[in-house]
C-alpha cells in the first residue's frame, strides 16, 4: 500500500480548511449560528434590545414577578402574579410572610396571628388583649382601607405597571453583554455600564423578547419574570373569609 508523500497529504488536510474560509465570507463561517432558530434580536445593538424588551413588556397583559428586592427599607423576597386590574401573591420581610390580593383597587392582606401581634414598648411580649385580636386576624383577609398610609405601600407591590417600570430601568451606558440560558430559556444580555454596576437584563431569544430576568445593580436584588400574557383568575374573598376594619388597619 502506497503513501502519499508528506507534502501532498498536508495539501489535502488544508483544502477543508480553504474551503471553510471561502464559505465564512459567503455564509457566515462553518460554526453554528448562534441565532439560528432565535427571534433574532441577539443581532441588535444593546439600546435596540432594551427597546425591544420594553415594548413586549409594555404590551403584556400578565407576568409572574419572583426574585429578591433590597432597598434602605429592607429585603422583600416577591412571587407575585400580576395583571392590569389586580394582583395575588405572597411578599416575605425579614419579620414575616403576608398575602396580598388585589382586585381593581380593592387591596387584602391576610397573614397569620403572629403578623398581627405588635410588640409593646421595648420590644416587650404582646399583652392578652393584642393576641387575642391577632388571633382573630389569623389567616383571614383583612380589607386594606384606601385611606390607610399602607394602602399605598403595600398597592405597590401588586401593581404590574409601577414595579415594572421601576424594577426593568437600566442606568449608564447600555452594553451588549454574553448569551445565556434562565430557566431553560435563551437569553441575551444588556447592561448598564460595562460592570452592569446599572443593572443587567437578560431578553428572551425564544419567541417574544420578554424580559426574562433583571438584576439590580450593587447587588440590590435579582427578579425573574416568567409567564407572560398568561391570564389568570381574580376574585375578591367569600364575606366569611373576610374582615373590614373601615377606616383604619389595625396597628402592626
Amino acid at each position: 500500500m502506497s503513501t502519499l508523500p508528506l507534502a501532498s497529504r498536508a495539501r489535502r488536510a488544508a483544502v477543508p480548511v480553504v474551503l471553510c474560509a471561502g464559505l465564512t465570507t459567503m455564509l457566515g463561517g462553518c460554526a453554528e449560528d448562534p441565532d439560528e432558530g432565535t427571534n433574532g434580536v441577539g443581532k441588535l445593538g444593546a439600546p435596540a434590545i432594551e427597546e425591544k424588551a420594553q415594548s413586549a413588556a409594555d404590551a403584556a397583559k400578565a407576568v409572574r414577578l419572583s426574585g429578591t428586592l433590597v432597598s434602605k427599607g429592607g429585603t422583600f423576597k416577591l412571587n407575585m402574579r400580576l395583571k392590569k386590574d389586580g394582583a395575588a401573591g405572597s411578599v416575605t420581610t425579614k419579620n414575616s410572610t403576608f398575602e396580598l390580593l388585589r382586585v381593581g383597587e380593592a387591596l387584602f392582606l391576610k397573614a397569620d396571628a403572629g403578623f398581627w401581634a405588635h410588640e409593646g414598648k421595648g420590644g416587650a411580649t404582646p399583652d392578652a388583649s393584642d393576641t387575642e385580636a391577632a388571633d382573630k386576624l389569623d389567616d383571614k383577609y383583612v380589607k386594606v382601607p384606601e385611606g390607610d398610609p399602607a394602602y399605598k405601600q403595600l398597592r405597590g407591590f401588586t401593581d404590574m405597571n409601577l414595579l415594572l417600570d421601576g424594577l426593568l430601568g437600566l442606568h449608564g451606558e447600555v452594553v451588549k453583554g454574553d448569551r445565556d440560558r434562565i430557566g431553560g430559556v435563551r437569553t441575551v444580555k444588556v447592561k448598564g455600564g460595562q460592570e452592569g454596576e446599572g443593572g443587567t437584563l437578560d431578553v428572551s431569544l425564544d419567541g417574544t423578547p420578554y424580559p426574562v430576568q433583571f438584576a439590580r445593580g450593587g447587588g440590590a436584588g435579582v427578579v425573574v419574570l416568567s409567564e407572560w400574557d398568561k391570564d389568570f383568575t381574580l376574585a375578591e374573598p367569600a364575606k366569611e373569609q373576610t374582615v373590614d376594619y373601615g377606616k383604619q388597619l389595625p396597628k402592626t
